[in-house]
Order: C-alpha cells, then sequence, then structure tokens
C-alpha cells in the first residue's frame, strides 16, 4: 500500500524535514533516455581520457601498492597527494602549503563539511545569484539563511552585495560567509573580472568577511588563460574548494580544501567524524596521474573540447532560438545559461521539453529563494558534438510554441519580447 505521507516525518531531524531532491537529481531518469539530447547534469565528457593511461595506472597501484591503496589512511588525506595537489593549484597560480590541504570525497563534500563548520541554523550566507545547486544544498542543509547577490556578464556585482553586507549590519547580524565560484561559474557560465576579485577582497578586510572559493573550472579556460584567485589576494580569509572531478573524472570522488590552520584542523575532525577518512586507493590513483603522467596536457585536450562544443551550441542557439531569448557566453568549462521571454516558466515547461525529446535543468534549482523561472541552464559538456544542434532545434522549436500560445492567451496584455542582444548576452540575474 502506498503511503500519502512520510510515516517517518515526525521522527526527522528539523533540518531534515525540509530537505527535497535537487531538479538535476529527479531529472536523470528520464533525461538518461537515449532519444533525450541531455543538456542537464553537469557531466565531464570522460571519453576524452586515454583510457589505456587510466587502466594501466590504477593496474599500477594495485600491483605495487595494493596492500596500502585498499587499507584506512589518515583524516586529513595522504601527504604525497596533497603534494601534488599544490603543484596543480600551482599551474593556476593559486599558492598553497600541503599542511593546509585537506583531501575531501569530491568538492561536494568539501561544501558540505565548510558548510558543518561555519553554520548554526538562521545564520546568512551571502551567495552569488545564480548559484551551483549542490552549493544551496550544503548550506540549506543545515539551515542558513541563503541571500543572494546578483550577477552580471562580470561575475557577482560586487557593490550590491557592500549593500547586502551593510543591511545585515543594520540588522545587527553578519554574513558568515560569501560563496562564490569565480571562473566560469555553474550554472552561469560567466567569470568574476579582475577588478571586482580585488574590490571583493578589499571588502572582505572591510567586513571582516570569509570566502569560501570554489574552483571546479578554472584550469579549463577556452584560451588557456588563469586569473588571479581570491586565495592569492586575501589568503587568511579564504577556505579554498578544488576537485579533479572536471579535470581527471569524476568517478575517483577525490576533491581538497585549502584553508588557514585553525579552520584545516576543524574541518579534519568533522571529516573524521563523517567518513573516518578518504580513499586510500583513489588518493593513490590520483598521485600516480598526476606523477606519471601529463596531466597538463590532458586538462588543454579538456579544455578543446569544451570550447568545440560550446562553438556548437553557440552556433545552434544564434540560429534556432526565438527573438526574445537571450543566453551568456562562456569563455570557458560547461555551461550557458538561458533567459526566456517574461510569461515562461522553465519549471513549468520541463515536461514538454522533454516530450520533445530534450532536457535542461529550470533556473529555480539555482536559487534558494524561487527565483530563477524564467532562466535554465544549458550544459553542453557531456553530449556528442552532432547532437547539440539537434538537441538546441528542438528546444527551439518548444519556445517558439511557448511565444505564440503566450500572445494567443494574453493578447495585447502579453509580455513584451525582448529584442535579442547583438553582443554577448549579460542576463544572468533573477
Amino acid at each position: 500500500m502506498l503511503l500519502d505521507t512520510d510515516p517517518y516525518l515526525t521522527r526527522y531531524a528539523e533540518r531534515v524535514r525540509g530537505m527535497s531532491a535537487s531538479e538535476i537529481r529527479a531529472l536523470f531518469a528520464v533525461a538518461s533516455r537515449p532519444e533525450v539530447v541531455s543538456f542537464a547534469g553537469g557531466m565531464p565528457d570522460t571519453s576524452a581520457l586515454d583510457m589505456e593511461a587510466v587502466e594501466a595506472v590504477v593496474a599500477q597501484v594495485i600491483r605495487d601498492s595494493g596492500a596500502t591503496a585498499l587499507q584506512y589512511g589518515g583524516g586529513q588525506g595522504r601527504a604525497p597527494l596533497r603534494e601534488l595537489l599544490v603543484e596543480v593549484m600551482e599551474h593556476e597560480g593559486v599558492p598553497a602549503h600541503a599542511d593546509e590541504l585537506l583531501i575531501t570525497v569530491g568538492g561536494q563534500q568539501a561544501l558540505e563539511l565548510i558548510a558543518k563548520c561555519f553554520l548554526d541554523p538562521g545564520d546568512v550566507v551571502l551567495a552569488e545569484g545564480p548559484t551551483y545547486v549542490g552549493g544551496i544544498g550544503a548550506m540549506t542543509s543545515h539551515q542558513a539563511d541563503v541571500r543572494h547577490v546578483p550577477m552580471d556578464a562580470e561575475g557577482m556585482r560586487i557593490d550590491l552585495l557592500e549593500e547586502a553586507l551593510d543591511g545585515l549590519a543594520r540588522e545587527g547580524r553578519r554574513a558568515e560567509y560569501v560563496y562564490t565560484i569565480p571562473n566560469h561559474q555553474n550554472p552561469a557560465g560567466v567569470s568574476l573580472s579582475v577588478e571586482r576579485r580585488h574590490r571583493l577582497a578589499e571588502v572582505a578586510e572591510r567586513h571582516d568577511l570569509l570566502i569560501v572559493e570554489d574552483n571546479p573550472y578554472g584550469l579549463l579556460d577556452f584560451a588557456g588563460e588563469t586569473f588571479p584567485s581570491l586565495r592569492q589576494l586575501v589568503p587568511d580569509r579564504v577556505v579554498y574548494v578544488g576537485t579533479v572531478s572536471k579535470t581527471i573524472a569524476p568517478g575517483l570522488r577525490t576533491g581538497w580544501i585549502a584553508a588557514p590552520g585553525p579552520i584545516r584542523d576543524k574541518l579534519v575532525l568533522l571529516r573524521e567524524a563523517a567518513d573516518l577518512c578518504p580513499s586510500n586507493l583513489t588518493q593513490m590513483i590520483v598521485e600516480s596521474w598526476l606523477r606519471t603522467q601529463p596531466w597538463r596536457e590532458q586538462i588543454k585536450r579538456f579544455a578543446a573540447v569544451y570550447h568545440e562544443k560550446s562553438v556548437a551550441m553557440l552556433d545552434a542557439l544564434a540560429t534556432e532560438m526565438p527573438e526574445g531569448v537571450d543566453w551568456t557566453v562562456p569563455s570557458g568549462a560547461f555551461y550557458v545559461w538561458l533567459t526566456v521571454p517574461d510569461g515562461i516558466d522553465t519549471s513549468d515547461l520541463l515536461a514538454k521539453a522533454i516530450s520533445h525529446r530534450v532536457a535542461y535543468v529550470p533556473g529555480r534549482g539555482f536559487y534558494a529563494d524561487g527565483a530563477g523561472g524564467d532562466h535554465a541552464r544549458l550544459c553542453f559538456s557531456y553530449p556528442e558534438v552532432a547532437r547539440i544542434g539537434e538537441g538546441i532545434s528542438r528546444l527551439g522549436e518548444l519556445l517558439h510554441e511557448e511565444i505564440e500560445l503566450v500572445a494567443a492567451v494574453y493578447g495585447d496584455d502579453a509580455p513584451q519580447v525582448r529584442p535579442r542582444r547583438t553582443g554577448p548576452a549579460t542576463g544572468v540575474g533573477g
């Protein structure tokens, strides 16, 4: 017999009762059908890896160090891996010392540990709007009050961040931290400008503000450029999160936090309480990959693959989208942020999109406050190039139909269709 309500609801902790599956996870079952072109999941193209090299590395770890690889390890993570990850950070110009690093089960566990370390129920976190759904989940699972700071083509609006901080001060409150993805942001696809990075560093100093700098995508710039990290500018105020999920493979579930010593010590205790230690096996596979493989060249190959796919998507959008639809133009990584005309809600539209055999993530999933109904995230990293144009054509056909339907329903009162921009789209606000 199916129950209409959860019979265990009264037993759950308060922080659990309001939790629900993300829109992205709920999509996977239908979006994975072969006839659907999915722009939903933000998945790397692991087919771009040298699989023979992966096989050789895994075999070497088991052959030479199997007993150690299958044993318990230390809570902070293996020292040799931490030293190699410092080299990865240095490749992007991010300073660190191996003692400052804590190995985590991907970037998501890092965000969860940080939230657990700093947030009590009701505490305020400031985050870009839109922002990574997993970041929102980590913060709201600890009952944080997540308040969004709007973005434009240059990333988070630092002037509006200052306004938010001043408003909190008038309330007699403070932000526990500001959460930002400065490079090729998920979901907006834009990067924080160099000028704004310096301004954010100044604001952090002036307001005694902690910054969580989430950087999964910094090495995937299409032009091979890197930008000053916030950790580089104000190291004592930054908790930095990295991952190999986008530069090697997500299945290795290996990420890390770089933090000032006192914070690192607390995070080690929290991760030991959660899962005792990270996997020696996956750590040693990553170690061997970084030590023996041309990983810098592999990252360049990934960036080239994603650049080709981004061009395919942008070309298709320019051809297939009706007037009134806007999108961001990414310079790296995985994402385009789509803006649809007033009167269309991307959450309501999703079922029709699936029936048109195309999937995306509705924009509401990237806000904690219900905003984003006129937005959608399109991820171009995973589909084959040949299918990207096919999927965008299906989405364009659907949006043409919806715009005509809105006009027919509302008549003269229909929302005005915004003319398409002739330059890069900047509409990333809610």
